[in-house]
């Protein structure tokens, strides 16, 4: 069976490793087609290629085996090519789409165990979900499409008028209160949905490709806006993609799936410096490595011949921004972190990556 290993999850703590994960996702499992619970269950049926699995037995694989925790305030992003399984993966989350088999344990319930009734409350007060579809109302103005999840809640009407006054605000959207969707831009209509998620303040947001539809430069727009966003509210996100430089530009962990498995769970740098095997450091292969990789992953050792003196910086330093201080420098920059010196980065260190090596 297919799963994250120990060594690839402790090289990528959440932000906040001593807090207890918001959602814990343990051995999941999406099978479609006939008697699909019996394919969990048989180790000969789960170590087939899809193509022979369907034959054998009609049924297609979605998701195979998936592990991860996401911390609390966590951005995760979770990505891969068409048909990896990473859309399937997050509509399992929140029951969307029923898992074949696993636990999805959220704020310490399993949600596989939650009723209909349950499962609604959740929906409607935990979770918000941000789709590639903006799935605005076309006949409602933007106050009323913020304010539907508040609505469904059962909020007063002032109450939801108030609140959707604050996130619409929050999202750049102000003076457009009354406007209806077609009367917007795609970005607009993008930042309606994402103030309808943050207008029932859930404690998970989950986002399915919210921007793969966009223009490049609007998308781009809307990437700074989730950054920002994440910064002043600390929310904790699952985000879906197929694009890498947006999972690096997002995500403070990367789950990497391939066929519906987990191929690789990491930081940015992590994934750059360290790829598990040859599909991920294929992925990763035109990412410029100056732009990820830190000075912890380029230094080199302390020696007698080395001078006690020079410039400091940290360890997590990106080596893009560090180029400047190491290249103008006529001694090392020593890597320090409280106080201890981890290593040295000369002119040597600096140019090899940002000329280019592999």
């Amino acid at each position: 069976m297919a799963t994250v290993t120990e060594d690839s999850q402790d090289l990528a703590p959440a932000p906040d490793s001593a807090a207890q994960p918001l959602i814990s996702v343990r051995d999941l499992w999406m099978v479609f087609g006939p008697k699909a619970a019996a394919v969990p269950k048989n180790q000969e049926l789960c170590a087939l290629p899809r193509r022979e699995l369907m034959e054998r037995t009609g049924n297609t694989i979605a998701v195979r085996d998936v592990s991860f925790d996401v911390a609390p305030g966590e951005v995760f992003v979770v990505m891969g090519l068409s048909g990896s399984g990473k859309s399937t993966l997050v509509r399992c989350l929140t029951r969307l789409i029923e898992p074949t088999a696993g636990s999805v344990v959220f704020e310490g319930e399993n949600l596989l165990e939650a009723d209909p009734k349950r499962l609604r409350d959740l929906r409607r007060h935990k979770f918000s979900m941000v789709f590639q579809n903006f799935g605005l109302l076309p006949h409602r103005r933007v106050v009323d499409n913020v304010a539907y999840g508040l609505e469904v809640r059962g909020a007063s009407k002032a109450e939801r008028r108030r609140r959707a006054g604050e996130v619409i605000d929050l999202v750049g959207l102000g003076g457009y209160e009354n406007s209806y969707p077609d009367q917007l831009s795609g970005g607009m209509q993008q930042r309606v949905g994402l103030a309808r998620a943050l207008a029932v303040e859930p404690d998970l947001m989950l986002f399915d490709e919210p921007f793969s539809a966009l223009d490049p430069l609007i998308r781009r727009d809307m990437q700074n806006e989730v950054i920002r966003l994440h910064r002043e509210l600390g929310k904790t996100m699952v985000f879906i993609t197929h694009d890498l430089s947006e999972a690096l530009k997002l995500g403070d962990r990367i789950l990497i799936m391939r066929d519906g498995r987990p191929v690789q769970i990491g930081r940015g740098d992590e994934l750059v410096g360290a790829p598990a095997d040859d599909y991920v450091r294929d992925f990763v292969s035109d990412v410029p490595k100056g732009d990820v990789l830190t000075l912890r992953w380029i230094m080199r050792p302390v020696t007698d011949a080395d001078p006690s003196d020079g410039p400091e910086l940290g360890p997590d330093v990106v080596v893009r921004d560090a180029t400047r201080v190491v290249l103008e420098s006529h001694r090392p920059v020593r890597v320090v972190e409280a106080g201890q010196v981890l290593g040295i980065v000369g002119q040597e260190e600096i140019l090899t990556i940002v000329a280019g090596a592999r």
